[in-house]
């Protein structure tokens, strides 16, 4: 059984990438998630929120290269574990090699279901054994 309690923060400029991941965690199980459209609402929450976030699921288009996103994941108390999605190479070659398995980074424009749900396992391993598979009409259209 998913743990109901992870706070979960996606922060995306693209409200559909947003929903769909919304989306895709409430059928596996997770609703405690708080979507930001900004930069500055990112780096608020991230900065000043009273609890830790378990997972960040961030745009790297969010930064735009204005902050270093793998610095401030991988030095801030307030985040367990991250992934940092529609990475270029560039960003993918300049983070650092030994990073710790709480920052995950992928070139991938926005994870689905799949990256989803391995993602969690990761960070949420006793609800791996109850997530059921997606039928087949539903998953068409959320592979990348």
């Amino acid at each position: 059984m998913p743990n109901k309690a992870l706070r979960i923060l996606i922060a995306d400029t693209e409200h559909y990438h947003r929903m769909k991941l919304e989306r895709l965690l409430n059928h596996l199980g997770y609703y405690g998630i708080a979507p930001v459209s900004s930069l500055e609402e990112f780096l608020t929450l991230v900065e000043y929120g009273s609890k830790p976030f378990d997972l960040i699921l961030v745009n790297a288009d969010l930064a735009r290269g204005a902050t270093d996103l793998p610095a401030i994941l991988l030095d801030n108390l307030q985040v367990r574990h991250s992934m940092i999605y529609n990475a270029q190479q560039a960003l993918l070659e300049s983070a650092p090699v030994a990073r710790p398995s709480g920052l995950q980074m992928t070139s991938v424009q926005l994870p689905d279901s799949v990256v989803l749900e391995r993602l969690m396992t990761f960070i949420d391993p006793e609800a791996s054994e109850s997530v059921q598979p997606w039928p087949s009409a539903c998953r068409r259209g959320y592979g990348s």
